[in-house]
C-alpha cells in the first residue's frame, strides 16, 4: 500500500536536466507519432477558413474574417504561411458565413498548392502545441512537482485524440492546454502570492482568452478560486496582506484582458474603420441568442467595450451555437436527438474516445485523491484542478454536442493530471499491485492507441472500435472531412476510368474548391448535364458518402442505405454502387446550392428559389429549407406562399418549443401585418 501521506521528502528528486531530457522525448514522440498517424489526413472543414483568416490578420491587420474565434492560433499559422508565400485574395463584403467560407477555400485549394498549404501549417501546428505541452509541464512541475508533469505528458501523448488534434489548425488542443497551464500556475500563484507566479498565470490566463471562446469558463473560475484563497487563507507573511492579495488578483485579470487586446493590436473595431464590417452585424449577432440574461451581457459588453469588437461577435456566436444549442441532429449512443445530445453526452464521450488503460489510470488517480494517499501538499492543486474539470462539465452539460470529444479537450487534459499523478505514485511506491496496475494500464492503452492510423477516427473496445462508432454516434468525433485524399484517389482509380461521375455526400455540404482542386468530377458540377440524374429520387450510380449521414435523424433520413453494405470503405467514408431511393441523399445538395445562391457576393434569388423547391421535391423533411423558401416568398412579396411555406416549416419542425414558437409568431407577421414591415426569419440551421 501507498503511505496514507506520503511525505514530500521521501519522494525522488528529479533533477532539471534530466526533467527537460524525458519531456523533450514525450513531446517529440508525441509529435513524430502524430505524424505517422495523421499523414493521410486532409484538411478539416475549418482549417481552410482558419488558415485564409490567419494570413488576412498578418498582412492586413483585418481581423473581419472568421470572429468566432479568437487570433491567437490564425496568427501563429497565418504567420508561418504568409512568410513562406501564400496569394490571397482582397478582402470584399461577405454575405454572411457561407459566403465568407467559399472565399477562403477559394484562396486555399485553387489560388494556392494546397498541400503545400497543409504542410507548412501542420509544421507551425505542432511547433505551437509542442510549445504549449512544454509549457503545461513545467506549470505542472512547479506546481506538483516533475513526476507529475512527465506522467501527464505521457497520458496525452498516448491519447489518440490529442495525436489527431496536435497537426490541425483548429483550437481546441491549444486553448485545452493552456487553460490547464492556467490552472497549474494559479495552484502556485495563490499559495505563495508571489509576482512572478501571478504574472505567469496572468499571460496563461490572457493567451487562453486569445485562443477560443470556452477559455472564459476557466477565467471567471481562477478569478474566483484567487478570490476566496485571498479571504480564507490565512496570511503568513508580514509584508502581505489581504487588500494586497485582492490587488494581486485583480492585476492578474487586467493583466489576462490586457493579453487578449494585444492580439487585436489594442484596437475595439475589427478593421481600421469604425464601421462593422462582419459578414453579420453585431446587433444581428446578438439578437440571435435567445436568452434576455444573456443578450443583457453580450450588449453591456459592447457598450463598455471590455473587450474587442470582434471578440465579442464571436463570443455571441459561442453563445448561440455553444450553450443554445445549433439546429443540429445528432446520434448519441445510438438516439437521435436535436439541438444537444443527453446530460450524459460528454463523460459518455469521453469515457468512449480515451483508452480504456488512460481510463483506468484516471480512476486510480481520482482514488489516490479521495483515499487521501497522496503527498499533503498536492491536496489543494488537485482540488483545484477536479473544481475546474466539474465546472467545465456542467457548462457542456447545458450546451450543444455538435463538436463531440474536441469541445470536451479540456475535461481530457485535467483528467490527464490525475493519470499523471497515478504514474508517479506508481513510481515512487513499494507497492507492488500498484506498479503493476499502472504498467498494465500504460501497455494497454499504448497497444489500443498507438498503431491506429486516423486517429480522429478512434473509438475504443468498449463499442468495438474504430469501425462501429458511427453506429453510435454522428457528432464530429466521428469526421470533419479528411478523407479527401480516398476519395479523389478512389474517383481516379475507379470511377473515372469507367466514365462514371459519383454523387458526392462526404462533407457538410459540398466542398466545391476541393473537389475541384482535386480534379473530381461530381453529379451537380454541370447542372444542365446532371438535372435528369439529380431530379429523380431513386438514383442509379455510385454514391460516396460520409457515415455519420446514415444514422437515423428527423430530416435527410438515409433508411434505405442504413442497412446496406457498401461496396467500399475508407474509415468512415462509405461507396455505395447500384440504385437506391437517394431523395434525402440529393435534397441537400439542391438546398446548399441554394445557400450559396442567397449569401454570395452577387445574389440570385430566383435561382436559389427554384434551387429549394427541387430539394423540397425531393425530401420535404428539412423545416429549415422551408423557411429559406418562405424568405425568398417574402422578400418579392407572395404572402400567400410565404405563409404557406412557413407553414410547412412548422409542420416538419422538431419539437422544440422555442423553435416551434419562432416559426408561429412569423406565420402571424405574415398573414396579417403589412409585409415591409416583416422581417425574414433567421434559418437556424445557418453556423
Amino acid at each position: 500500500m501507498v503511505a496514507a501521506q506520503t511525505e514530500p521528502q521521501r519522494l525522488p528528486v528529479v533533477g532539471r536536466n534530466l526533467f527537460i531530457t524525458l519531456l523533450l522525448l514525450i513531446v517529440g514522440g508525441a509529435i513524430v507519432r502524430s505524424a505517422m498517424a495523421t499523414r493521410l489526413d486532409g484538411f478539416t472543414i475549418d482549417e481552410a477558413y482558419h488558415i485564409v483568416a490567419g494570413v488576412s490578420y498578418v498582412r492586413y491587420a483585418d481581423f473581419r474574417i472568421n470572429p468566432e474565434h479568437p487570433p491567437l492560433v490564425k496568427l501563429c499559422v497565418g504567420a508561418l504561411i504568409s512568410a513562406t508565400g501564400f496569394r490571397l485574395s482582397s478582402i470584399r463584403p461577405f454575405a454572411d458565413k457561407g459566403d465568407e467560407r467559399d472565399f477562403a477555400e477559394q484562396d486555399v485549394y485553387l489560388d494556392n498548392d494546397f498541400n503545400s498549404v497543409q504542410r507548412r501549417a501542420r509544421i507551425a501546428m505542432w511547433m505551437l502545441n509542442g510549445l504549449l505541452l512544454i509549457a503545461l509541464a513545467f506549470a505542472l512541475r512547479r506546481a506538483l512537482g516533475p513526476g507529475v508533469a512527465l506522467g501527464t505528458l505521457l497520458f496525452l501523448a498516448i491519447d489518440p485524440t490529442v495525436a489527431a488534434h496536435l497537426p490541425i489548425v483548429m483550437t481546441d488542443l491549444p486553448v485545452s492546454l493552456l487553460s490547464a497551464t492556467a490552472l497549474a500556475l494559479a495552484i502556485r500563484a495563490f499559495q505563495d502570492w508571489t509576482w512572478a507566479d501571478l504574472f505567469a498565470c496572468s499571460v496563461a490566463l490572457g493567451l487562453a482568452l486569445a485562443t477560443k471562446h470556452s477559455a472564459p469558463v476557466f477565467f471567471i473560475f481562477v478569478a474566483l478560486t484567487g478570490t476566496l484563497l485571498a479571504f480564507a487563507v490565512p496570511v503568513s507573511l508580514p509584508e502581505h496582506s489581504r487588500l494586497l492579495r485582492f490587488a494581486m488578483l485583480a492585476a492578474v485579470v487586467v493583466g489576462a484582458l490586457i493579453v487578449l487586446w494585444g492580439f487585436y493590436l489594442f484596437r475595439f473595431t475589427e478593421s481600421s474603420t469604425e464601421r462593422e464590417v462582419f459578414n453579420r452585424s453585431l446587433a444581428d449577432k446578438i439578437g440571435d441568442v435567445q436568452s434576455p440574461a444573456y443578450r443583457f451581457v453580450l450588449t453591456e459588453m459592447a457598450s463598455t467595450h471590455v473587450v474587442p469588437r470582434a471578440y465579442l461577435w464571436g463570443f455571441a456566436d459561442t453563445i448561440r451555437s455553444g450553450l443554445e444549442g445549433r439546429a443540429f441532429t445528432l446520434t448519441a449512443f445510438g438516439r437521435s436527438y436535436f439541438k444537444t445530445g443527453p446530460k450524459y453526452f460528454f463523460p459518455g464521450v469521453i469515457a468512449l474516445k480515451l483508452p480504456v488503460g488512460l481510463g483506468v489510470l484516471v480512476v486510480m488517480g481520482l482514488f489516490l485523491f479521495f483515499a487521501h494517499r497522496l503527498p499533503r501538499e498536492w491536496n489543494a492543486g488537485l482540488s483545484i484542478v477536479l473544481a475546474a474539470l466539474l465546472l467545465f462539465l456542467l457548462v457542456l452539460a447545458r450546451g450543444s454536442t455538435y463538436g463531440g470529444i474536441r469541445h470536451a479537450l479540456p475535461v481530457v487534459v485535467l483528467l490527464s493530471i490525475f493519470g499523471g499523478v497515478a504514474t508517479k505514485m506508481a513510481f515512487v511506491s513499494k507497492a507492488k499491485l500498484l506498479k503493476a496496475a499502472v504498467a498494465m494500464a500504460l501497455a494497454a492503452a499504448a497497444a489500443s492507441a498507438l498503431p491506429v492510423l486516423r486517429p480522429w477516427e478512434y473509438y475504443n473496445e468498449i463499442i468495438g472500435g474504430s469501425k462501429n462508432g458511427y453506429l453510435y454516434f454522428s457528432d464530429e468525433g466521428i469526421d470533419v472531412g479528411q478523407r479527401g485524399k480516398e476519395l479523389a484517389a478512389y474517383y481516379h482509380r475507379v470511377l473515372e476510368p469507367a466514365g462514371e461521375v459519383p454523387l458526392y455526400a462526404y462533407g457538410n455540404g459540398t466542398n466545391e474548391s476541393e473537389l475541384n482542386a482535386r480534379h473530381v468530377d461530381w453529379l451537380g458540377r454541370d447542372p444542365k448535364r446532371d438535372k435528369t440524374r439529380l431530379s429523380s429520387p431513386v438514383f442509379s450510380g455510385s454514391l460516396l458518402i460520409n457515415s455519420k449521414f446514415l444514422a437515423k435523424q428527423p430530416f435527410w433520413d438515409s433508411q434505405s442505405l442504413r442497412d446496406t453494405v457498401p461496396s467500399a470503405r475508407f474509415g468512415n467514408l462509405l461507396i455505395f454502387r447500384g440504385t437506391c431511393a437517394c431523395g434525402s441523399i440529393l435534397a441537400p445538395g439542391f438546398y446548399f446550392d441554394a445557400e450559396s445562391k442567397i449569401h454570395a457576393e452577387q445574389p440570385d434569388f430566383q435561382e436559389a428559389e427554384q434551387l429549394l423547391r427541387q430539394s423540397l421535391a425531393l425530401d420535404p423533411s428539412a423545416f429549415f429549407a422551408h423557411i429559406e423558401l418562405g424568405n425568398l416568398l417574402l422578400r418579392r412579396g407572395a404572402r400567400e406562399d410565404a405563409a404557406h411555406a412557413y407553414s410547412e416549416a412548422l409542420q416538419h419542425a422538431p419539437n422544440d418549443a422555442v423553435l416551434r414558437h419562432s416559426i408561429e409568431e412569423q406565420i402571424k407577421r405574415v398573414s396579417f401585418e403589412p409585409l415591409d414591415r416583416v422581417l425574414e426569419l433567421r434559418n437556424p440551421f445557418l453556423e
